[in-house]
Formats: structure tokens, C-alpha cells, sequence
């Protein structure tokens, strides 16, 4: 699996998957190429639309004590470009991209996401109640 080194945020230190914000205008598969290609340098196409699940943890940022992602899950295909260093500028929290299996994987070193990602491509299920980590230790 395509990982991305977190450099911000509740994942910071450990690996997450590319994605990010809408911007203005901007469909969910867009978002997702886009952000893909910022956060890795490769281009893909989205095979299937596999699912959504949610993760709430705590994490003090501005007023907020907790973050609750709402993630959406793709199987994708590279069809372009080459792993590379992304553009640092500001809101980038990528720090390049690795490939990882699931015997690299853990919640020392993982989201959240990454490991529900390896559970569905066991089980072909994500869930659908949200995943809540009441004792999350964000890295510094």
C-alpha cells in the first residue's frame, strides 16, 4: 500500500493515506486525484468507490479537543507519474510517499486509516460504526 509520511496533525510521525480537503467546486474523485498527486507525485484513476467509515480521537487543536475524520476509502490505479518529494508550501502535511505492507503497519506507526485499510483488503469490510480511540497519543 501507498503510504504518506505525516508531518502535521494527529498522524504526525506515523504513516497516513493521501487525501485531504475540498477545495472549492471540487468533487470527492477529484479531491482525491488531486491530492494523491500533491501528496506522492503519481497519477491515478479510481477502480471503485470502496466505502466510508469514520474515526474520532483526541486532539487539541484551535478550540477542538477531538478530530473526527470522515473517511472515504478508494481502490486506485497508478496511470502516471513517479514517486517524488512533494511541494512543501502551507497545508502540505505530506512528506513523500513509501510503500509499506501490512507487516509494517502498526498504531505506533500508523493511523488509524492506514490500518482499517489493510483490515478491508482481508475482509472486504470497513465497518459501519465509527472507530473511537478514547487514549490516542499523537507523536511529537
Amino acid at each position: 500500500m501507498l503510504v504518506i509520511n505525516k508531518n502535521s496533525g494527529p498522524y504526525i510521525n506515523r504513516f497516513d493515506l493521501p487525501g485531504g480537503s475540498l477545495e472549492d467546486g471540487e468533487t470527492l474523485s477529484e479531491a482525491m486525484k488531486r491530492e494523491f498527486l500533491e501528496e506522492t507525485g503519481i497519477e491515478i484513476e479510481i477502480i471503485k468507490n470502496i466505502g466510508v467509515t469514520d474515526f474520532k480521537l483526541p486532539w487539541m487543536w484551535k478550540e477542538f479537543s477531538d478530530v473526527h475524520h470522515i473517511a472515504v476509502y478508494y481502490l486506485v490505479r497508478k496511470v502516471g507519474g513517479k514517486l517524488q518529494t512533494p511541494e512543501q508550501f502551507e497545508g502540505q502535511d505530506s512528506l513523500g510517499a513509501v510503500w509499506v505492507t501490512e507487516n509494517d503497519i502498526s498504531f505506533e506507526n500508523a493511523s488509524p486509516l492506514v490500518v482499517k485499510a489493510f483490515e478491508w483488503l482481508k475482509t472486504g469490510d470497513l465497518g459501519i460504526d465509527a472507530h473511537v480511540y478514547t487514549d490516542w497519543k499523537v507523536l511529537k
